[in-house]
């Protein structure tokens, strides 16, 4: 989302007279951008994530009713409110449009003072669902995603990968031994033990695309999209180094007298026969495997095709 300061606004008209009206209405303390057809209109969408569009509906083409169908049909735009700009006020008109998903009508011709309030409201109420909606999403200890952020992340991956056929990876990581931190140093201790390592988790994921999240309790997940065997193996042992350079004292570990991790990684292609549960598992007996083989160290399985 855009900061409150300077919200990213998409003028949809096909009249270049009506889209300079809502550029000098906004363009003092907005930042707006312009399209003449539905077809445009969406590319931008996709592109920019505008914070609100203002949708014409009579439009060659395309018109406004079938930009804002095909907005509320992406899973990525749908969250975009959409306010029809109209010389129709007719009761049917208004009507289908919020059936649509429209959270309003403005009247053409425009009133400049009434509009800018309108959206202000708008925004403001965006802004504040876009909040609630990170909340449910992130881990209250950790401040990094929690498990039902990944679950969904991974579904509409695994979609994506399955569509353009790039690997993905993902990294199960436990730290080990946790039960003996919590008891020696008590839960705060471990708990702030948690924040770090979910911190350098973070710190260490390079790509936007990149995530990682709290999968419960003492373990944390990474989610790699287009990555092979190889980088994503490569990616484990290095968070491995980062969390064992924290130096966080463990004297009641069997393997090293700070915190360290185990990791499992598991690499595959969305392919017919796989899913995204059997990926996960796999990642998880890869974990498994390096648990029984010592702890501190990462173990990794590429899917067959």
């Amino acid at each position: 989302m855009s900061t409150p300061a300077h919200p990213v606004l998409l003028v949809v008209d096909d009249q270049p007279i009506n889209i300079q009206a809502l550029y000098q209405a906004f363009s003092a303390d907005h930042q707006v951008l312009m399209a003449t057809s539905g077809a445009q209109a969406l590319a931008l969408c996709a592109a920019r994530q505008p914070d609100l569009v203002l949708l014409d509906v009579v439009m060659p083409g395309m018109d406004g009713h079938e930009v804002c169908r095909r907005m509320k049909a992406d899973e990525a735009l749908r969250d975009i409110p959409v306010i029809f700009v109209t010389a129709h006020s007719d009761e049917a008109a208004e009507t289908l449009g919020l059936e649509l998903g429209a959270v309003d009508f403005i009247s053409k011709p425009i009133n400049p003072r009434i509009v800018r309030a309108r959206v202000k409201t708008h925004l403001t109420l965006k802004a504040q669902s876009d909040l609630l909606r990170n909340w449910v999403y992130l881990d209250g200890l950790t401040g990094v995603h929690n498990r039902r952020y990944f679950e969904e992340r991974l579904a509409s991956e695994w979609a994506r990968a399955a569509r353009s056929g790039a690997a993905l990876s993902t990294v199960l990581i436990d730290v080990d031994f946790f039960k003996r931190f919590n008891d020696h140093y008590g839960h705060q201790a471990g708990d702030d033990c948690l924040r770090r390592v979910a911190a350098c988790l973070r710190a260490s994921l390079k790509r936007p695309a990149d995530l990682v999240a709290r999968y419960g309790g003492e373990e944390f997940v990474c989610l790699l999209p287009e990555t092979s065997a190889d980088g994503a193996l490569m990616l484990a042992r290095q968070l491995g180094q980062e969390v064992q350079a924290l130096a966080i004292e463990h004297a009641h570990s069997d393997v090293a007298p700070h915190v360290t991790v185990s990791l499992g990684v598991c690499t595959g292609l969305a392919t017919p026969g796989s899913s995204a549960a059997e990926f996960v598992r796999q990642a998880d007996a890869q974990l498994y495997s390096a648990k029984l083989q010592g702890r501190n160290r990462s173990n990794g399985v590429a899917l067959p095709e």
